[in-house]
């Protein structure tokens, strides 16, 4: 109403004018297109072709190194030390002296000895004809039987009197060899629990030191037994052949993660189990000839199981993970559809994982573009390190090959 009465009051031009704005500013709107989002386009995706290949399988565990050889270093005879011959720390070779305890009351016993048998040995001439003489005279019926049976019987007792002064002899002699206390092993000696002057007993509870083999060195590591039950598994399967070469070649990393140059030998495989850890420790020998390896360092050991003749390798960046944690891939099928692919995953090899079910030959296993994308949807598929037509970027890093994973 309020439009009409202005109408009525503006001139007759002006009011032609306002009608004629108003029919543009009507035609403008009728023609405006509805606004809506852009035109979707296909998801593209990049995707590496599953393609068997032969891989060296190996498990790295954990454990701790250990002596070769370890002697505890105790003395035979009471007495006192006089003298420690050798410098804590070094290498001492087998029957090395290492403490001199007081041999004089040894060498005491020792004459003591060697008397009494030469008293007993400077009475047998005497008693020996006395017994012979007696013999003969007994047959002239000169004599009577208890006079030769006494002569025997002195004979055969200084007899044995020598056989027990000669044990005694031997004994001391023994005794005086022990207060020079040698190494029974070669190896690197630790420090003395004793000092000059100290009084020891024989084989006391207490070492008087500790000698170390350390080349070679043992390597001790826990192997759980539901591992060990999975490789049995995958042996009585044919899925693992054993005999490769170096099979019982082990590689060892130190504590630094520096990868230690000499490789070791797989020495054997306990039977008995844990029951605290339910693994069995496996035992390795390495050489150590330059005592790089000291007992009690924790390295890590890598073990040959043997060769996977047909194994399956999936870069990581193509699997993923559901709400409960069960791996999955995404794979290109039939009309360019995504597929999904529920895993059984065994191992991380370098920057791929081994798979054990779910793909096969010849899948194309979408690693790129995985974002947003769901089973069903179309995409554009190019194999993985080629860019797409017309894309200006640079093309994707390209999935390791099976040279990259030992395999051939």
């Amino acid at each position: 109403m309020q439009t009409k009465h202005l109408f009525r009051y503006l001139p007759r031009g002006c009011s032609l004018c306002l009608l004629v704005l108003g029919g543009l500013l009507l035609a403008a709107g009728c023609d405006r297109k509805p606004q809506g989002g852009p035109a979707m386009r296909t998801p593209e995706v990049a995707f590496v072709t599953i393609a068997p290949q032969k891989v060296l399988l190996s498990t790295e565990l954990s454990g701790r190194t250990s002596a070769f050889r370890v002697a505890e270093i105790r003395p035979r005879v009471n007495g006192l030390i006089q003298r420690r011959l050798f410098t804590e720390g070094a290498d001492v070779k087998e029957g090395q002296v290492l403490y001199q305890i007081d041999p004089a009351p040894f060498e005491a016993e020792l004459a003591n000895a060697q008397a009494a048998l030469a008293e007993a040995e400077a009475r047998l001439p005497s008693i020996q004809a006395k017994a012979e003489r007696y013999a003969k005279l007994l047959g002239h019926s000169a004599l009577s039987q208890q006079d030769y049976d006494d002569a025997a019987s002195a004979l055969n007792q200084l007899r044995a009197t020598i056989i027990s002064l000669q044990a005694r002899v031997e004994t001391t002699r023994i005794n005086l060899g022990y207060t020079k206390v040698t190494a029974p092993i070669s190896g690197r000696i630790g420090k003395s629990s004793v000092t000059d002057g100290a009084i020891v007993t024989a084989y006391q509870a207490a070492a008087l030191a500790t000698i170390q083999q350390l080349d070679p060195i043992y390597v001790d590591v826990p192997q759980s037994t539901a591992e060990l039950l999975r490789m049995k598994e995958r042996l009585k399967a044919g899925q693992l052949n054993p005999r490769v070469k170096d099979s019982d070649k082990v590689a060892l990393t130190l504590e630094n993660g520096a990868p230690y140059p000499l490789e070791g030998t797989l020495q054997f495989s306990d039977v008995s189990v844990d029951p605290s850890t339910g693994s069995v420790i496996v035992r390795l020998v390495f050489p150590n000839p330059d005592g790089d390896i000291l007992p009690g360092m924790f390295v890590k050991a890598t073990i040959k199981e043997g060769a996977d003749e047909d194994a399956i390798l999936v870069p990581q960046q193509g699997v993923s993970r559901d709400t409960k944690g069960n791996p999955f891939a995404l794979v290109v099928g039939a009309e360019n559809k995504v597929e999904r692919r529920a895993l059984t995953l065994d191992r991380a090899i370098g920057n791929q994982w081994l798979v054990t079910s779910g793909l096969a030959a010849g899948d194309r296993v979408i690693v790129e573009g995985l974002q947003m994308l769901r089973p069903g949807a179309v995409v554009s598929a190019t194999p993985a390190g080629q860019a797409p037509a017309g894309a200006g970027q640079a093309a994707p890093t390209v999935a390791p090959g099976p040279k990259d994973q030992g395999g051939k």
